[in-house]
């Protein structure tokens, strides 16, 4: 059996083959700062896209979008600002994107939030 923690990384392995199919490069994973953590960094054509990746096998306790709430938006976008401060980025755009996997099923959300 599986903990919460190797299910997410097969998850975000997932979300990373899914988002290089789609064109996105990765740039960096599990991001983290004291003030919280981004799953993926990546780009795409002119945009920095910082993404949540979330699982559940079914949807049986919800879609796996509805856990990110506004408190985990709001932690994702202080840790963005780190990010973006570090590498000096104040003039390129970026969205928040989520990847929800259900099972097998992929759904990639873009500009989830702002």
């Amino acid at each position: 059996m599986q903990n919460n923690r190797q299910k997410g990384n097969i998850a975000e392995k997932k979300a990373i083959d899914f988002l290089i199919n789609k064109g996105y490069s990765i740039i960096a994973t599990n991001y983290q700062k004291q003030v919280g953590e981004i799953d993926i960094i990546a780009k795409k054509d002119t945009y920095i896209v910082f993404i949540e990746v979330k699982y559940r096998k079914n949807i049986n306790k919800g879609y796996p979008r509805e856990a990110v709430s506004l408190k985990k938006q709001q932690k994702i976008k202080n840790t963005a600002l780190y990010y973006i401060e570090e590498n000096n980025l104040n003039n390129i755009d970026f969205s928040f994107d989520v990847i929800e996997i259900i099972g097998d099923n992929i759904t990639h959300i873009e500009n989830a939030f702002c």
